[in-house]
């Protein structure tokens, strides 16, 4: 069985090492960054399936780290660690999308504790996100198209945008807000982006002839099936 990958985002050396050497005895492999740069380009190339997240961290901080994340995935579980005690820090970390919060100083049973509740609440959800379309099915946490025999991996980026079309069948996903969630802005180029990413989507559901990705000009995008 395959080890659990955890992003572990922490400027203090002496910490994030003891933080590292405790999760990887309890068979975790961890990727230890020193600042929230070093994370976003870990994250990109090694898609960790946790992140634990320190807050104050030079060159960007980890609140500002988990909303770019958050733009690209909605499900990864994100636990904050910080020396902050004031309730709107606890606010603002759970309203960008942070899962779990712990302040400085903490104990490493604790940490384990609120990692393996939150991997094994992300397993449920995801156990649950296999899809039907049409003759399809698509397996969203893994990123698989299947039909009869055969599958297609998709990018993170398909897949998401496929899931956003699927979870919202037979009505218009608005072309402002998909943008927004997963390219992070709504520019001339990331439109265009998006139309061939949508070109690539159809030409991988063709086998199926019932299902369609209608251009609503000026809306935005409908999967009918």
């Amino acid at each position: 069985m395959s080890k659990t990958t955890i992003l572990l985002a922490e400027d203090e050396p002496a910490l994030g090492q003891i933080i590292k050497e405790s999760l990887e005895t309890r068979d975790f492999n961890v990727l230890l960054c020193e600042n929230g740069e070093i994370a976003k380009s870990v994250y990109e190339k090694e898609s960790p399936e946790l992140l634990v997240l320190d807050v104050m961290m030079p060159k960007k901080d980890g609140f500002t780290l988990a909303k770019e994340i958050r733009v690209l995935d909605d499900t990864i579980p994100i636990i904050f660690l910080t020396a902050k005690s004031q309730t709107q820090d606890v606010v603002e970390g759970f309203t960008i999308g942070g899962n779990d919060y712990l302040k400085k100083p903490f104990s490493m049973e604790e940490l384990i504790v609120r990692i393996n509740n939150l991997l094994q609440r992300s397993k449920i959800q995801k156990t649950s996100e296999t899809l039907k379309i049409g003759d399809y099915s698509f397996d969203f946490p893994k990123q698989i198209l299947h039909f009869n025999e055969s599958q297609q991996q998709l990018t993170h980026r398909e897949a998401h945008l496929l899931f956003h079309l699927v979870k919202n069948k037979n009505q218009v996903l608005d072309r402002s807000l998909i943008l927004n969630k997963l390219w992070g802005n709504d520019d001339f180029f990331s439109a265009r982006s998006m139309d061939v990413f949508i070109s690539k989507l159809r030409k991988k559901l063709a086998n199926d002839e019932s299902i369609q990705i209608i251009n609503v000009r000026g809306f935005g995008y409908k999967l009918v099936f």
